[in-house]
């Protein structure tokens, strides 16, 4: 008997759709060896291959274009409107190819995080297709038509095709899925660390009752930060990568896993983490405070890894304000204002996130396990 295939389409926007569809997939495979899995996204490469603990197909498609970001702060709305217009104006075309792809795999099920393109490739193979994501497009895009002019069409377009899905699988903390005739929430999926936390720090050079803070900006990075002035101002040591959002090679060569510098602050080889098994989790659940913008993946992984948020302001992003609603009620958090932080004033920050008091739930985590027994129904 031929082996069963799933076929995954993932936005390009970020890291976090890649990282939980990876927690997903290894789920999938942990209950299912035998299942072919084939994965179809503009996300990073490396991602895949240092993550997904067997091997899996992936290949480059341009499946959604996302919000054009000048960085993790500053989306484009002019930009993601000129590039939202001329995508989805083409969205039949790409469509009938990606079909042509999916009739020569014959997949049992597409599964979405949560490119519209997708839906409309599996509806001409006549392949199910289900939604995995905590917010779709056309509910971020709906924030922008207004100014968009000629493309204010793009988010109803998308509406249309969400139609076309067999049910979209919701995830917590959600905005949007119109058009989806049929919804089923799901708790968390998030990355969990399996290294003991001192462990962790002593690997870092990180003293295992030392107050900690992890920078983390995401894929789109956030340059110009004054980590040293903030270093040298605060009890907490600051711990980051050592190049936000570069891009790791595969097979990477080990070297030392991090260096302090002279200003005190840890920065770590991403190269040589990887090389070495640990994993970016690994560093989540060695802090006690994450200093981010607000993004699905790194609330849920300190959710899962006990570590508070210190938030700022992401920009004119819809999921933003249901974030920052839903996070108080899951994990310890605070804020900072975007002058506060480019300006290296961080103090009165940190100090509000690690006395946070403890969060009134406990939520699910299982998401990933929950979605793969959904989708071995499939099969």
């Amino acid at each position: 008997m031929t082996p069963p295939t799933v076929v995954f389409y993932i936005s390009g926007h970020g890291f976090g759709h890649a990282s939980r569809v990876v927690e997903v997939i290894n789920a999938l495979l942990e209950r299912r060896p035998d299942v072919n899995v084939e994965v179809r996204t503009s996300a990073s490469r490396w991602l895949f291959d240092l993550t997904v603990r067997r091997t899996v197909r992936v290949s480059p498609c341009e499946c959604d274009v996302g919000v054009v970001q000048r960085d993790s702060l500053h989306p484009d709305i002019e930009a993601t409107g000129e590039a939202a217009e001329a995508f989805y104006a083409s969205l039949g075309p790409r469509a009938h190819r990606e079909a042509r792809l999916l009739l020569s795999c014959r997949p049992a099920l597409v599964v979405a995080d949560i490119p519209p393109l997708a839906f409309a490739a599996a509806a001409l193979a006549g392949v199910p297709a289900v939604a995995l994501a905590n917010f779709t497009w056309d509910w971020i895009y709906d924030e922008y038509a207004g100014d968009w002019g000629d493309a204010r069409w793009v988010p109803d377009l998308i509406r249309q095709v969400h139609r076309s899905a067999r049910e979209a699988w919701r995830l917590p903390m959600f905005g949007g899925f119109d058009g989806f005739e049929r919804i089923t929430d799901l708790p968390f999926v998030a990355r969990r660390s399996g290294r003991g936390r001192d462990d962790t720090r002593r690997a870092l050079g990180v003293g295992t009752d030392d107050p900690v803070a992890l920078v983390s900006f995401g894929g789109f990075g956030l340059e110009g930060l004054p980590l040293g002035r903030v270093a040298r101002a605060s009890r907490v040591t600051l711990v980051t990568t050592d190049v936000p959002g570069h891009v790791v090679p595969t097979g990477a060569t080990e070297g030392p896993l991090a260096r302090r510098t002279e200003t005190g602050v840890v920065a770590v080889n991403e190269h040589a983490l990887y090389a070495s098994g640990w994993r970016y989790e690994d560093l989540v659940a060695a802090a006690d405070v994450v200093v981010t913008k607000p993004g699905y993946g790194i609330i849920a992984e300190c959710i899962a890894n006990g570590a508070a948020i210190l938030y700022t302001e992401r920009g004119r992003f819809a999921e933003y304000d249901v974030l920052v609603r839903e996070m108080p009620r899951y994990l310890r958090q605070a804020f900072i204002s975007r002058d506060d932080l480019l300006g290296g004033t961080w103090s009165a920050g940190l100090e509000a996130a690690l006395a946070a008091p403890a969060p009134a739930e406990h939520p699910r985590l299982d998401g990933a396990h929950t979605a793969a027994e959904r989708i071995a129904t499939y099969l």
